[in-house]
């Protein structure tokens, strides 16, 4: 067997002391960094009270003077007004001077520009003012105060300025005034000197003067007036606050001396380090005992978390915890994946939560509020609802709620488990399109039946009806001049008689999908054989009809019967659009035109159909082309379908857009016949 050395025990004594005097001298550390950092904080505590406080004077004292210059004005104003001949006006600014020290001087002067003095007033407190230097030396002030005053048809002020007096010394001044309108014409001023260290005096509390030096500057610092006497310390607490008027603005200054070390905060701070060391050293001797059983208890904690974490993650349903006031408290990694939104996106929000869509956020606080109150359980299969993903989009999510309860048995929330149904209803709305599409498709195949019925049983009325038109014509040929209009009327059966024959070969050949005859057909001739029937609708409705078709235009390769059926279908329902819309004055507009060669060099023919009516309402326009919709009581819904079906079986387009700045535009195309 191998022997261990050990150390000798000295030394495992000594190790021991050394570890014993570092935690203790860690602990005097600890407290001495803890009264230093205790007094730092109490003079930055004070420092702060004392700048709060600082500024909170000076906000009052600038809303004092404020309030005093309103006042002012306004009696001024009323002298104005009461103002007779010069003696009153004299005896009234007299009484004005004696109920405000700030003012120095009151005068009553002509519109400008002379600014004639016509009387003034000097205060009965001090010596005039102006004694010693000629009121001229002034007049500049004056004149600047004046010329704004006119310009704002209200008070206006000048920049203060400074008159040496006879004692040596000197005031600060400033102008204010005021224009004197009769009848909207401007007939005078009303000018009041203000002393600006008697307008401080007179306005700022007397306790504030004495503990605070309140002064006003200009905005490089300059110092115009001074008011109290602060005791001077250490350190210096200012705060400023900017005072507009009209025509001038200055800086009002308050300074504040304080002591900066604390009164009787420190002796709270050294009884506080006091307990503090006490129950440091104390928890220094239970950490010991207790840390190994914390830790045991963590290790057992922290297992018991890793294996719920891990539950939670390979759940693909999102889990969401909400407390009383409805704020989120817990989301598992689904539910975030589920709405887009990181979980520190999520947790302490309260309504309206992020992954709720705007139109939605009031119904969704509504039903929170009734749900957190208690006033409604939410049923156990759950219920639905819409969720809203981070880049906007929605999709439709089933809740399951229940109440989420703490280990007293008290209810401190919601849990809930939010699955995605999107999917769900994606094979919903796929089963419904398909079971449309399967009863349209038995539609279509009704009509199919119809129209070969149809083909088979009008077919020899209509072969009649131009057998009996061509016997009556060839009777009427050796006839006399004025039969021949019956003649060219009978001619018009006959042709119309082939015509509906053509007309339901085409569509017994279309529905049946048969390959139609198509011929190169000039586009004047197109519309040449629909205008008798439109312009027959268009008497009777009483609607301007109009054609541009250019010269010079190629013919288009078409199934001659079925284009002309697509134009006389747009025509009728253009018509009847703005006769059901009653338009004052109905036009109708047939136009066609060339486009350019397509990426294979193929060239096409535009024909656009543009009426003047109401326009097509939005929620009609995504089912406008739809099989058997229709907005008529007698229609079928079937026209619109078939144009578009037989303009793509040409290779072109149908569509529609508005037409400014009233009514809409149905535009197709078809192949130009090559060269």
């Amino acid at each position: 067997m191998t022997s261990v050395a050990l150390p000798p025990p000295s030394r495992l004594r000594r190790l021991s002391n050394w570890r014993r005097w570092s935690l203790w001298g860690l602990l005097v550390g600890l407290v001495v960094a803890l009264l230093v950092t205790l007094v730092w904080l109490a003079a930055r505590y004070e420092a702060s009270v004392a700048q709060s406080d600082v500024e909170r004077d000076a906000a009052d004292a600038l809303s004092d003077i404020r309030s005093a210059l309103t006042r002012n004005v306004q009696e001024l104003q009323a002298l104005q007004s009461a103002q007779r001949d010069r003696h009153d006006w004299h005896l009234a600014a007299e009484q004005l001077l004696r109920a405000h020290r700030e003012w120095v001087r009151i005068e009553w002067r002509g519109p400008a520009p002379g600014l004639e003095l016509r009387a003034e007033a000097d205060s009965p407190y001090r010596s005039p003012v102006f004694g010693r230097f000629s009121r001229s030396n002034t007049l500049a002030e004056v004149q600047q105060a004046c010329a704004m005053a006119g310009r704002l048809s209200s008070h206006a002020y000048a920049r203060s300025h400074f008159v040496p007096q006879s004692d040596g010394l000197g005031l600060e001044l400033m102008e204010l005034c005021l224009p004197q309108v009769e009848v909207g014409r401007l007939v005078g001023f009303v000018v009041a000197t203000y002393s600006l260290t008697d307008l401080l005096a007179t306005h700022i509390g007397p306790q504030m003067g004495r503990s605070q030096e309140i002064s006003f500057t200009e905005a490089d610092g300059t110092r115009l007036a001074m008011h109290g006497l602060a005791r001077r310390g250490a350190r210096v607490f200012s705060a400023q606050q900017l005072l507009d008027l009209p025509g001038v603005t200055m800086v009002l200054r308050m300074d504040s001396w304080r002591r900066p070390e604390p009164d009787l905060f420190p002796n709270v701070m050294t009884a506080l380090v006091t307990v503090m060391s006490i129950a440091l050293v104390t928890v220094l001797f239970m950490l010991g005992h207790d840390t190994r059983r914390r830790l045991r208890v963590e290790e057992d904690l922290a297992d018991a978390l890793a294996f719920r974490k891990a539950m939670e993650d390979s759940l693909v349903t999102g889990l969401r915890a909400r407390d009383l006031q409805g704020r989120s408290t817990y989301v598992n990694p689904a539910f975030c994946q589920m709405v887009g939104f990181a979980g520190d996106e999520l947790l302490g929000k309260g309504p309206p939560a992020p992954y709720w869509p705007p139109e939605f956020a009031d119904d969704y606080r509504k039903r929170q509020e009734v749900r957190l109150a208690g006033g409604h359980s939410p049923p156990r299969e759950g219920f639905e609802s819409v969720f809203m993903r981070k880049d906007g989009s929605r999709f439709p999510v089933l809740i399951i709620e229940a109440p989420l309860i703490n280990a007293q048995g008290l209810q401190t929330g919601w849990m809930s488990a939010v699955l995605d149904i999107s999917e769900q209803r994606r094979v919903e709305e796929l089963s419904r399109a398909s079971q449309e599409r399967l009863q349209a498709t038995a539609r279509l195949a009704t009509v199919g039946e119809m129209a070969s019925l149809l083909s088979h049983e009008l077919n020899q009325p209509l072969a009649a009806i131009a057998s009996y038109a061509n016997g009556s014509m060839n009777l009427l040929q050796d006839a006399p001049a004025p039969a021949q209009d019956l003649r060219v009327a009978i001619s018009r059966i006959a042709e119309q008689a082939e015509r509906a024959g053509r007309v339901i070969r085409s569509v017994h050949d279309f529905v049946r999908r048969r390959d139609q005859a198509r011929e190169a057909m000039h586009p004047q001739a197109l519309v040449d054989a629909i205008m008798p029937l439109v312009n027959l609708q268009a008497r009777k409705l009483g609607v301007r009809v109009e054609t541009h078709i250019p010269a010079g235009l190629p013919r288009v390769w078409c199934d001659r019967t079925m284009v002309e059926q697509v134009l006389l279908n747009l025509a009728r329902n253009a018509m009847q659009a703005m006769d059901e819309a009653r338009i004052a004055h109905p036009a109708l507009q047939i136009q066609v035109r060339a486009t350019g060669p397509s990426e294979g060099g193929k060239r096409w023919l535009e024909f656009a159909v543009t009426d003047c009516g109401p326009g097509i309402p939005e929620q009609v326009k995504q089912q406008l082309f739809t099989p058997f919709f229709t907005t008529k009581a007698e229609g079928m819904g079937l026209g619109l379908s078939l144009c578009r079906t037989v303009v793509e079986q040409h290779g072109g387009y149908l569509l529609f857009e508005p037409h400014v700045p009233q009514g809409t535009i149905f535009r197709f195309t078809l192949p130009a016949q090559n060269p």
